[in-house]
């Protein structure tokens, strides 16, 4: 085995085989020609990558190791690291990219020629794309080079990460696979990172509007240059990106780069560093600046920077670093640009910084602010708002009234974050609707509960408090008299149709049956199903980037564990997906066995959401309802659950269910189809309460219902 071999742990191998972590601990046990471990430690080892494709191929567990979860192996495994082995491809792409004759040439070579020559090659492509070594911040040797750096990383461990890039790219697009490389590692490491969605991303970028220069001065992964780039995509175009972490501002510009077409005329430009003690670019004069900064950062500079030429609407406090962040988008602004950053809902409110704030509102910088919903953009648990400025230009009249936006009633509620079930496209229109109107006009007629215009002297109090919801109470939830009274027809309806679905009273058996058992390991071993999990990352409706492309439902574990429609969308082209057909059976990681879902007509064609596990049965075999009823009983669950400290693992393969003829499989599936159709009744019948005691209790508070 060569030196610096990619390695897999045993999730890993897991992934690649299609089965759970027990199986892999099981084989270690059982065959003494698994490959041995040649890192990790002790609980965790991991395994060379190549030894492991030979077994499974040997054992005859793995024809063939899909493309993309080898190359995603090979990424995560690198021995440098994922961020290392990130640059290494981005690089490789942007040569497939913009020079693909001279990477065939070079694929050509052996290995060891490759790993040579292929340096010179990308620091030519490199420098033509950004700049010579001492200005660019993307480096062969990976994070925190200088100026001028050597490589000091290899490419020889990355030569097979590269040529399989090469391979995916050939089918997918280097765009689109370095896209599925990058965002594998976000999603596998969601605590490194401070992630803007995608569908958040792009409405900052709807309303900075049309731009020919952008930065962002904290760039991050480069979601907001990126939806940008998407949403603009004319000549003659410069985005610019800073962030603290080298790494991050290399990624960013590759991000960028393989986005754009060569030749368009579209400069990139990332560095690295600290943005507000040290601007990388201080003479920028940007048309819009996005950003979504630190929050909550007293280490941002309040000592060394307190003469500094930006804090031209007042010093910050060292508690605001938010308005230090506002006021620098605004010195490397234009006059006329606008800046769109996402900001903590206390930044409108906290006494600390009132002053900057009458500022801005005095001298109409500050243009609207909006309130997005709770799980739009991490942190989920609190809703953030968008400050949206304008840098007032020489004999400009200041602004006399502030736009004020509040979305967060349109997350419906419910049990979990809220992430999956966001009305992301109704939240970007209500949002889109008021600020070009309010823009275009000055003003903006009151829309109750949703948005209205407030003339600046209002808000010129001791306070300064500029939250939405303090300024736009809520309409009531039922939305009127007319609208409860439907809700209250409806609930009725409901309970008749939820008291003439109630079972019918228990029927003992005349003996406990022994029926003969198997599992749907063996099913699927035989043939009888098919056994499938989601392969595809899907987005939720509230992350996807809207595009021309088709939108693929997802079935997301929330939308089985409570009765709903598919609620999640997934862009095609992006992943292949796994789509539900009538009759399969789904099963979700969590739910303690309360939950199995028959797929019905109107969820065919979804996606399978992540997580999910796919039951197909041959319908001239088993009955799809007799499958999913036994699957649901709790000893079945408990003896095929495993317990890890205080989290529980199903392993679908251990459920058990009886060997039953097909005709009594049907006198089963009928009986559990009679109870699935009760319990939706009585689900509808609890969202349907819960709405009308929700708006009656706001119409009686807020005076549109009387006591009578």
């Amino acid at each position: 085995m060569q030196d610096h071999a990619t390695e897999v742990t045993a999730a890993g191998i897991a992934r690649l085989a299609g089965v759970g972590r027990a199986a892999v601990s099981n084989w270690r046990r059982r065959h003494p020609d698994f490959p041995k471990p040649v890192g990790g430690t002790e609980t965790s080892p991991s395994f060379a990558l190549a030894d492991v494709e030979n077994w499974l191929r040997d054992q005859g567990k793995l024809a063939e190791v899909p493309l993309r979860e080898r190359v995603w192996q090979q990424l995560a495994g690198h021995p440098a690291g994922p961020a290392v082995a990130l640059l290494h491809a981005g690089c490789a792409l942007l040569l497939v990219h913009d020079r693909p004759t001279d990477w065939l040439d070079l694929a050509a070579l052996s290995d060891e020629q490759l790993a040579a020559r292929l340096p010179a090659a990308l620091d030519d492509v490199l420098t033509r794309r950004f700049g010579p070594p001492d200005v660019r911040a993307v480096h062969l040797d990976g994070v925190g080079t200088g100026a001028g750096s050597t490589p000091t990383t290899p490419l020889a461990p990355s030569v097979p990460l590269l040529r399989g890039a090469a391979e995916l790219a050939a089918e997918l697009g280097a765009r689109q696979t370095y896209e599925f490389l990058l965002g594998r590692h976000l999603d596998a490491n969601p605590r490194q990172y401070t992630l803007t969605p995608a569908g958040p991303a792009e409405l900052m970028a709807a309303l900075a509007g049309p731009a020919r220069t952008v930065l962002d001065p904290a760039c991050g992964t480069g979601a907001l240059l990126r939806a940008v780039r998407d949403l603009d995509a004319g000549p003659d175009r410069h985005l610019y990106g800073q962030d603290s972490a080298p790494e991050l501002a290399a990624l960013t510009a590759l991000r960028l780069a393989l986005g754009s077409v060569s030749g368009d005329g579209a400069t990139v430009r990332t560095a690295a560093g600290d943005t507000l003690r040290a601007d990388a670019f201080p003479d920028v004069r940007a048309d819009a600046v996005l950003a979504h900064p630190p929050f909550n950062e007293r280490n941002w500079g309040h000592d060394e920077l307190a003469y500094d030429a930006r804090w031209e609407y007042g010093f910050p406090a060292r508690t605001e670093s938010e308005l230090a962040w506002i006021q620098h988008a605004l010195a490397r602004l234009r006059d006329g640009g606008t800046a769109v950053l996402l900001m903590p809902p206390a930044a409108a409110s906290r006494r600390s910084g009132r002053r900057i704030r009458a500022d801005l509102l005095r001298r109409g910088a500050l243009r609207a602010v909006i309130a997005l919903p709770a799980g739009s953009v991490p942190p989920n648990n609190i809703p953030l708002h968008l400050w949206v400025l304008r840098r007032p230009g020489a004999g400009t009249p200041p602004a006399p009234e502030l736009l004020l936006v509040e979305t967060t009633g349109g997350a419906p509620a419910g049990p979990g974050d809220g992430r999956d079930r966001l009305p992301w496209e109704q939240v970007r229109q209500t949002v889109l609707d008021a600020w070009r109107t309010f823009d275009r006009d000055g003003t903006l007629d009151e829309r109750p509960g949703i948005a209205r215009s407030v003339p600046v002297i209002e808000l010129l109090d001791d306070e300064v408090d500029l939250a939405p919801a303090r300024r736009l109470p809520p309409p009531a939830e039922g939305g009127g008299v007319e609208q409860l009274a439907d809700v209250r027809d409806r609930l009725g309806d409901t309970l008749r149709r939820t008291a003439d679905r109630t079972p019918d009273g228990p029927h003992p058996a005349d003996a406990p049956p022994r029926w003969p058992l198997t599992t749907v390991g063996e099913l699927a071993r035989a043939g009888t199903l098919l056994l499938r999990t989601a392969t595809a990352t899907a987005t939720t409706a509230a992350t996807v980037t809207p595009s021309t492309d088709t939108r693929i439902p997802v079935l997301t574990d929330h939308d089985v564990l409570a009765g709903t429609a598919p609620s999640g969308t997934l862009q095609s082209g992006d992943e292949e997906p796994v789509l539900v057909e009538t009759g399969d059976v789904v099963v979700p990681p969590a739910g303690g066995g309360a939950v199995v879902r028959v797929v019905d007509e109107a969820t065919a064609g979804a996606a399978l959401g992540r997580g999910l596990t796919l039951l197909r049965p041959n319908r001239a075999a088993l009955d799809p309802w007799f499958l999913a009823g036994f699957l649901r009983g709790t000893a079945n669950h408990r003896q095929a659950s495993s317990y890890a400290s205080t989290a529980t693992r199903l392993d679908v393969r251990r459920l058990q269910l009886p060997r039953l003829p097909l005709a009594d499989q049907h006198r089963y599936g009928e009986r559990f189809r009679a109870l699935a159709e009760f319990e939706d009744s009585l689900r509808q019948a609890a969202r349907l309460g819960e709405q009308l005691v929700r708006g009656l209790h706001d119409g009686l508070t807020d005076g549109t219902l009387g006591p009578g």
